[in-house]
């Protein structure tokens, strides 16, 4: 059985199934499937449908205008974006350091962001296929049926979320697309009213976060089978940490680990990233494939977000998610765990610990007052680097002396894990698809692999100058005139 990501299959006698689009993910994304006649899947791929150009129409603009402008990638991770591209600025207008109430205020943005999407993924999203199973009637297989059959548990959900909007929007201005962080600072500090108000829902926060951690780990306690074989296979991994090893999720240096946990790398500065990663184009996606230059593009792939953070991590700087970390790591039995399923155990102890950060950032003073910007010797570039909900996000622009910018390149986390999505829907369909009658439910085994990543794959949908257009010339009467076709989609499946 060939799972080539490489070679289309041309075969006439194979059946081709596509799931278009990909559900319950941000962005539009499909799957095809290549079955022979006995139902043995030949090849597996995530395609990435969308083509949006960020990279390319940000070029020209005012440096200042581009932490707002880059979050109209997304309205769910809208923040990440904005920090990223500010911490880059930062280094362009000398601001290096920020100043404490920045800084301050900037982490208590980014831990309202963690908690806000990390509770949408796994109560909106995920939680319809964990908790009614993954060949449940797809009308019952939803948000509806969850807040119908589990009204507790989606309360918990949705006010999480709310709490952590509410973050965002007390720090940032807006709960969606604000304008708090700016190149060299912050625009806004915290009112003691905001904070006090934020503080008295903290203790419910801090019970229901805790809550949803022993969902997760009692998904895993049921069917331990299931949640340690499923899309189950092993990678390198990659995350920021802080420069004794602790998890952190605004700044650090890189780190990755081999799939056996020994370091590849460690200690290394943001501003050099591309001496480890390179990112290679494939014909068939919009989203490029990063890999680890040491390894090369066969051995090098990775991936990042909750599963690898846990693990790459020495240790969580808060005692409730520490205390789940090391249950998480006990669970691998000395080894890493490599299930996907288990990215949503990992993201609900990242969502605990901004639980645990948000209570500490609330007791800083430098929220309340403070220099909001600083500046200093003005750089032609720099590189921002945060770990987004999804994983390691980089943000590299130049500026030109006009203050316009001339290069900008962004990873996204998403695009991080592009390769090991392409992994898990190639492990889930040889295990479960092949030689059975495909049904709805069996496919979306497909999506929930895919989901368990929570990808953005709006944000992810870059390409060097190789978008398929067709252009077509008709006259009044309906005549063909003339026709046009530029990079045949052919390719493409």
């Amino acid at each position: 059985m060939s799972f080539d990501l490489e070679t289309a299959a041309t075969a006439e006698n194979l059946r081709r199934i596509a799931i278009d689009p990909v559900s319950r993910v941000e962005g539009h994304g499909k799957v095809t499937l290549l079955l022979d006649e006995n139902n043995q899947v030949q090849q597996a791929r995530l395609h990435i449908v969308e083509f949006r150009g960020f990279e390319k129409f940000i070029e020209g603009r005012p440096y200042w205008e581009v932490p707002v402008m880059v979050q109209r990638l997304c309205g769910i991770c809208p923040v990440s974006h904005h920090l990223a591209a500010a911490k880059a600025f930062d280094r362009i207008v000398g601001a290096i350091p920020i100043t404490a109430s920045a800084e301050s205020v900037r982490r208590l943005m980014h831990y309202g962001q963690i908690l806000q999407s990390h509770a949408l993924h796994f109560f909106h999203l995920s939680s319809p296929d964990l908790l009614f199973g993954f060949d449940a009637p797809l009308a019952q297989r939803n948000v509806v049926g969850v807040v119908q059959s589990h009204p507790e548990i989606a309360k918990k959900g949705i006010l999480l979320r709310k709490f952590g909007q509410e973050v965002i929007r007390i720090t940032s201005g807006k709960r969606i697309h604000g304008t708090g962080a700016v190149p060299g600072g912050i625009n806004k500090l915290v009112t003691a009213a905001e904070r006090d108000a934020l503080k008295r829902d903290l203790p419910q926060m801090l019970q229901w976060a805790q809550e949803s951690v022993d969902i997760a780990k009692q998904l895993h306690a049921r069917n331990r089978v299931l949640y340690h074989q499923f899309g189950n296979f092993r990678s390198n991994l990659l995350s920021l940490v802080r420069a004794d090893g602790a998890m952190d999720l605004y700044n650090g240096v890189l780190r990755a680990r081999d799939a056996d946990g020994r370091i590849l790398f460690d200690g290394v500065s943001d501003q050099s990233y591309l001496e480890q990663i390179e990112e290679e184009v494939r014909p068939w996606s919009y989203m490029k494939f990063p890999h680890l230059r040491s390894l090369g593009r066969a051995q090098g792939w990775y991936r990042v977000g909750p599963l690898a953070r846990v693990q790459n991590c020495d240790f969580i700087p808060s005692p409730r998610a520490e205390t789940e970390r090391q249950a998480f790591v006990a669970w691998g039995q000395g080894e890493l765990v490599h299930a996907s399923l288990a990215y949503h155990w990992a993201r609900m102890i990242e969502m605990l610990h901004a639980v645990e950060v948000i209570a500490e950032l609330l007791e800083d003073t430098a929220l309340l007052s403070g220099e909001r910007m600083a500046c200093g010797t003005r750089q032609r570039s720099g590189v921002g680097m945060i770990e987004a909900p999804r994983g390691t996000l980089i943000h590299d622009y130049t500026v030109g002396d006009d203050d316009l910018v001339t290069h900008c390149n962004l990873i996204v986390s998403t695009t991080h894990n592009n390769q090991a999505m392409n992994e898990a829907v190639r492990s889930v369909a040889r295990d479960y698809l092949s030689g059975h009658e495909i049904t709805e439910g069996l496919l979306n085994h497909i999506e929930v692999a895919i989901r368990a990543y929570d990808p953005c794959l709006s944000c992810a949908t870059h390409a060097l100058g190789k978008m398929p257009l067709d252009v077509t010339l008709v006259a009044s009467d309906g005549t063909l005139l003339d026709r046009r076709i530029s990079n045949d989609t052919s390719s493409r499946e």
